[in-house]
């Protein structure tokens, strides 16, 4: 019985190392590309493979570095009040009005702008939908009508605009309440019908009175709603405080003031005051919900004339900032509650009252550390009683003293439509001469130190369609989006067409562009703050 076992033994042995070596021989004679693809068996006299997992091979980036990208603010108001810039007609079908967008967009784009300042609250209502805000009418026709649509219109804006490599700053007027006095078409989930005793009638129009709490209270809900829910980059407000001054007519909030005041505060600095709350308010609500979100203001262009201060500028403003609507830009500025200010400067350059020259000079000179963009007025170009305007290139030549400026990083134009409809011929001269190249918007510092992880590419690849970007893991959140640019020689990366894709936060593994086919790409990740990460050069394998 042993010897049976031991012969049987010997035998077995046999032939699985005869097997063994006619394994061998076949494997060494048949490629892995010669299998079928999902094969799991093999030739027929093959043992299947047991295949490893892969180790992940980082694509090493090359020693080579592009030089800075050129900083400037070239943004673009598209104003949605009364349909100046779109919709251009509330009562279009929604694709109709998206189009119409998007060759808004589109247009500025090829100028090489790089932000759009888009108007979602106009007069207590909204282009998105809110808890705290009807649906404009400018927008559907009816206040509180939705959109015939299941896209929310903001979202939809958003995309759009970041998919062009622009930033969308989200533009509200914060106390105007209406724009006319035919309250019968208000919505009835309009402030005015839900809480009458926060309105004051003055001239044509009605306000949010800025001494109640409960206004400054809803005022900074709408703003923590909007941050919250959209991937904003910035909130910013225009230049409506407390409204221009009607003649023959005072603002109705003196029993208010009787209520609120401080002992011995006058109307005018109690009223300041109001202001400043909300500013302040407005600020620490970003803050806490999403740090990186910039809040920017537009104030009119002059602070205080001379003849009443001495730190004013040497204009002769009919009305002004501090001293009529109550606003005080520099106090903002001093206890750094906004990111940036636009100051409008929407007169020529030597214009006797409010010379442009001297405007840019004075706010240059009271920036505070503040990022100061000039608002030019293109809307006046051949359409105002200064002859100045008459000059197709007044509007070329104050962007050219802009520059020459400190401490002013750019540009902002009022309105879409001055540059697209009536003044094409001013639109090309300011690209053909001045924004020949892409540039970025100013970056801006956290408040916080934080640690970025520094994205790795395992592979690049492309078809006829697509190139595609494979990370090793996840994006860090606080990567917002990158740019990249393909050639086929090193030294033209530089040049070469910039792409932008935007992640928003969003923990991508791989990103998509359209097909560069290059044998070099160039990556640079940009961080909420519109800092630059890391720039990375590939040769493509």
């Amino acid at each position: 019985m042993r010897n049976t076992r031991f012969y049987l033994c010997i035998a077995l042995i046999s032939v699985f190392a005869f097997a063994s070596c006619k394994s061998k021989k076949i494997g060494t004679n048949t490629s892995k590309e010669e299998l079928p693809r999902n094969s799991t068996t093999g030739p027929k006299d093959q043992f299947p493979e047991k295949k490893t997992p892969p180790i992940a091979v980082h694509l090493q980036p090359l020693n080579y570095q592009l030089p800075e990208i050129p900083r400037e603010f070239r943004g673009v108001w598209i104003a949605t009040v009364a349909n100046i810039d779109w919709p251009t007609s509330p009562t279009d079908p929604f694709e109709k009005q998206k189009n119409d967008f998007l060759k808004l967009l589109d247009y500025y784009k090829s100028l090489n702008f790089n932000a759009v300042i888009l108007q979602v609250r106009a007069a207590g209502d909204a282009f998105y939908p809110s808890n705290l805000a009807p649906w404009s009418k400018y927008l559907t026709g009816k206040e509180g009508k939705a959109p015939e649509t299941s896209e929310n219109p903001l979202t939809w804006m958003i995309k759009e605009a970041h998919a062009r490599g622009m930033e969308f700053h989200a533009w509200l007027n914060p106390y105007r309440a209406t724009f006319d006095l035919k309250t019968e078409l208000l919505s009835p989930s309009h402030d005015y019908n839900l809480h009458r005793d926060w309105m004051l009638k003055y001239g044509a129009k009605y306000y949010y009175n800025p001494g109640l709490p409960e206004v400054k209270s809803h005022l900074t809900s709408v703003i923590k709603e909007l941050v919250a829910n959209y991937d904003l980059d910035a909130v910013h407000f225009d230049d409506y405080f407390y409204p221009y001054k009607v003649e023959n007519q005072s603002f109705p909030d003196i029993n208010t003031y009787n209520q609120f005041k401080s002992p011995g505060q006058t109307l005018e600095d109690w009223r300041r005051q109001n202001v400043n709350d909300l500013i302040f308010a407005v600020h620490k609500t970003i803050e806490a919900t999403k740090p990186w979100v910039q809040f920017g203001i537009s104030p009119f262009g002059v602070w205080r004339n001379q003849d009443k201060d001495p730190k004013g500028s040497p204009t002769r403003a009919g009305q002004t900032n501090y001293d009529d609507l109550f606003a005080d830009p520099i106090t903002w500025m001093k206890n750094g509650w906004i990111d940036y200010l636009i100051p409008q400067i929407y007169w020529s350059m030597d214009y006797e009252l409010a010379s442009y020259r001297k405007l840019n000079d004075w706010w240059s000179n009271n920036s505070n550390q503040t990022n100061i963009y000039i608002g030019n007025g293109p809307y006046k170009i051949r359409d105002n009683a200064d002859k100045a305007w008459d000059n197709p290139r007044e509007i070329p030549d104050q962007i050219s003293y802009t520059r020459t400026i400190p401490n002013v990083q750019g540009n902002a134009f009022f309105s879409a439509k001055s540059l697209l409809i009536k003044n094409q011929d001013v639109a090309q001269t300011i690209k053909n001469e001045l924004y020949q190249e892409t540039t970025l918007p100013p970056a801006f510092q956290p408040k916080k130190p934080a640690i970025i992880d520094i994205p790795v590419v395992l592979d690049i690849t492309a078809d006829q369609t697509l190139t595609k970007i494979h990370l090793e893991k996840p994006l860090d959140p606080a990567i917002r989006y990158a740019l990249v640019q393909g050639a086929s020689e090193l030294d033209q990366l530089a040049d070469s067409e910039i792409h932008p894709i935007w992640v928003g936060g969003m923990r991508a593994r791989a990103l998509e562009v359209s097909s560069l086919n290059k044998k070099y790409l160039a990556i640079r990740w940009i961080d909420h703050y519109g800092r630059i990460v890391q720039t990375q050069v590939y040769q493509v394998p």
